[in-house]
């Protein structure tokens, strides 16, 4: 395995086992996106200071905010890698404030807010939250059956880019026709669409690279998931690099994965391990990303980069709230 990616390994490691006892009465699901979190930003997770945002959180918001709903240690670990939690807090709320004129109130809307607050110019805020309604409507438009709340965060990344709402659907949709008929679930196809589209390139070479990375795993053994698992897998395909060098990736990182905590035979399956090792090599390859052109990469601007980690930390977070609520009715 190279250096750099035994090294988010071991940091992902690690963290988790801080996360896991920060966070003891929360899914075991959360634990691996949350350690994830502090991995992607070169942080090492810390009890007090995860004790810390528990309070900014809980000061600032009410006890029946969506803020403290299923995804509450996703949004306390991406505070806790934050120099400045306070304002990153205030800047959440604020744009929430601005979403939440334009939505529903879901427990994805918070966490919608959160990265958008993070991302966007604090005087773009009002822009950025139209222009994410509006590409949201016009996502429902092309699939009302399959649109829904946790789209929303898909929308507000796609409105992160300069691209018009109109060019950004288009390519969306472009992208899942391109995929359709190769996977079942059409939900999941859609996200995976909605992450396509984040990229650049024609739909159909990000298209085919994503099946052509899905094929070679599976010729390694790796049965990839086809659920909320599809969204993080077209984050592999926008990512630079050869599609053997990807697999061969993935691949050291599953067997590293396979032998900590957690990820046993009773514990977390090996559709979320595999969601999980691809979390990690976007971390370290975006992370060589930081220090080196990326020409070669099918995504284009720091924007893109970004979103792009975070389309994969969303992916986990709603696989992860999906097998929480799943365990909890079984």
């Amino acid at each position: 395995m190279r250096d750099s990616l035994l090294e988010v390994c071991k940091s992902y490691s690690s963290n988790k086992e801080v996360v896991k006892a920060a966070f003891p009465f929360d899914s075991s699901y959360m634990h691996p996106v949350c350690a994830a979190i502090f991995t992607d930003k070169k942080k090492t997770a810390n009890a007090e200071r995860i004790k810390e945002c528990k309070e900014i959180l809980k000061t600032q918001t009410g006890v029946f905010s969506n803020f403290r709903g299923t995804v509450k240690p996703a949004m306390i670990s991406m505070l806790a890698v934050d120099n400045n939690s306070e304002r990153k807090m205030e800047k959440a709320l604020e744009m929430y404030k601005l979403l939440k004129e334009q939505f529903y109130s879901s427990s994805y809307l918070p966490l919608t807010a959160m990265i958008l607050a993070d991302l966007a110019e604090e005087g773009d805020y009002q822009r950025i939250a139209d222009k994410t309604r509006q590409i949201y409507e016009l996502m429902k438009k092309e699939h009302p059956f399959l649109t829904s709340a946790e789209d929303s965060i898909y929308a507000g990344l796609l409105a992160l880019s300069d691209r018009t709402k109109e060019a950004l659907v288009e390519e969306t949709e472009r992208c899942y026709v391109n995929v359709k008929d190769r996977f079942y679930s059409k939900n999941a196809i859609q996200s995976l669409s909605h992450v396509l589209a984040l990229g650049d390139g024609s739909a159909e070479s990000k298209c085919s690279r994503t099946i052509e990375i899905y094929d070679k795993m599976r010729e390694q053994g790796m049965k990839y998931g086809t659920s909320y698992e599809l969204a993080t897998l077209g984050v592999l395909a926008e990512l630079p690099g050869d599609v053997k060098d990807i697999v061969s990736d993935m691949v050291e990182i599953d067997a590293f994965l396979a032998n900590q905590k957690g990820y046993g035979v009773f514990g977390i399956g090996k559709k979320q391990r595999y969601m999980h090792a691809g979390m990690l090599l976007t971390s370290d390859l975006l992370q060589e990303g930081e220090n080196a052109a990326m020409n070669a990469s099918a995504v284009s601007g720091t924007i893109a980069l970004v979103a792009a980690q975070q389309a994969a930390m969303c992916a986990a977070i709603a696989a992860s709230s999906a097998a929480a609520s799943s365990a909890a009715t079984s």
